[in-house]
Parts: C-alpha cells; structure tokens; sequence
C-alpha cells in the first residue's frame, strides 16, 4: 500500500512554519509531508485551494487542519484522493454550517474580545475587513504555553483573515465519507474545547485530549500531533 501524503493546512493568525515541529516529526518517520500556505480569503476560496492542492498529489492524501484549517479540510476533504481528516484544535463543521453558527453554540472564547479590524482593498469593490489578534492579548489567547520570546514573534507576523469567513458556510462535510481523527486542546482559548470536542464527536472522529495544550499545540507539542497523524497514516496505509 501507498503511504499517504500529509498536507498541514494552518489556521487564522499563523502561516505554514506553525508546522514546522510536526514536519520534523512526520519526515523522521518517512512520512512525505507538505505545508502549503491558506490563503485566508474566506470559506469557499481557501477550500477550493486546499483542494486543487490535494488533487495535484499523487496517490492518497490525509488532510491535516488546524484551527480554522479544520473547517477548510471539511470541505476539501471531498477531493476524490483524499482518504483521511485529522483536526488539530480545530473546527469541524457541518455542511450548511458557519464558523459562527458552530461557536454560537457554546461560550465565546477570550479571541473573540481580542481581535483587531483592519482592511484592505478589493479590485472593483468596497474594502473588506480582515482581523488579527491584539498583540498584547495573543499570548494569552493563542500561545499560553509557549516562552514569552516565542509567543511575542508569533504575534508579530500572524496573518490576518478576512472577517467574512466567520459568516459562510461549508458546502460539504467531508468527514461524512472519511475517516477522522482529532486532538483536543484542553486550555484552549481561541476555540473553546467544547466548540472542538463537539464538532469531532459529530464527525466520529478518533478522539485525543491534551490537557493544558492551549490552541498553538502544533508549536508547544508537536510530537504528540504528529503521533496522532501517523495512527491516521497507519489506519489508512
């Protein structure tokens, strides 16, 4: 059997060396891996990207999501080649469903009173509103249990996303047809763990939990992430 390709696919607020712990990890067991950048443009846009990204790799594909990422892959993961889900602190929403719909559900995290509004320009329309983390708050919120000298970088050059992807919905659930599995972060304040331990359980995902993990876990634990996508690999090899 084919090995699968791992494809990382990040969240809000980061970019693709937010991997780089779990690449390490992946390729020292054999594992090809690859960590594409998310647009962040919104919903549908990302998702199609993450899947015309998946479709241009040969043989079987595990789509890797964290954070908002998870919401991308639940809709890529429809691509024909792609065999497994695996959700990194992550949201996993149903088809029809927003990432605000899924977050109304429960308490708000501490992100939500924390974000900061910019824009920026759209050809032929209005500017549109994309958010980042306060500086000052992201330690908090983002990186709780990383050293202050990394979380003050990781603030520094957090991308931003457009606001608009809080408000459409997915077009497919992905882990409908596929199996999936997902890693809780316990102290996560970005998405409350209830908004994580919710959507996956709907999926019928393999399940872990990491107490006190807060929502950078691929940074602050990467084996323990990458332990979770090789028994994805293995299940699906």
């Amino acid at each position: 059997m084919t090995t699968p390709t791992v494809v990382l696919v990040h969240g809000a607020f980061a970019d693709a060396a937010s991997w780089s712990g779990v690449v390490a990890e992946l390729q020292g067991h054999g594992v090809p891996v690859v960590a594409p950048p998310n647009p962040l443009r919104g919903l549908a846009s990302d998702a199609a990207y993450v899947a015309s990204f998946a479709a241009q790799i040969d043989g079987p594909v595990i789509l890797v999501g964290h954070s908002y990422g998870g919401a991308l892959i639940t809709v890529a993961g429809t691509t024909e080649n792609v065999v497994g889900l695996v959700y990194v602190a992550a949201y996993a929403l149903a088809e029809g469903e927003s990432l605000g719909e899924l977050q109304g559900r429960f308490p708000l995290s501490t992100l939500v009173s924390n974000l900061k509004q910019w824009t920026y320009p759209v050809p032929g329309g209005e500017p549109a509103v994309e958010v980042t983390i306060a500086e000052d708050a992201f330690p908090s919120v983002f990186a709780a249990d990383l050293p202050a000298g990394v979380t003050k970088i990781l603030a520094a050059s957090q991308r931003p996303l457009a606001a608009a992807a809080f408000e459409e919905t997915a077009a497919a659930a992905a882990w409908r047809t596929r199996p999936s599995w997902a890693l809780i972060a316990g102290a996560d304040e970005a998405i409350n763990p209830e908004v994580e331990r919710f959507g996956a359980q709907r999926a019928g995902a393999t399940i872990v939990e990491i107490d006190g993990a807060s929502h950078a876990v691929a940074v602050s634990q990467p084996k323990a992430v990458a332990e979770l996508i090789l028994e994805a690999v293995r299940a699906t090899s």
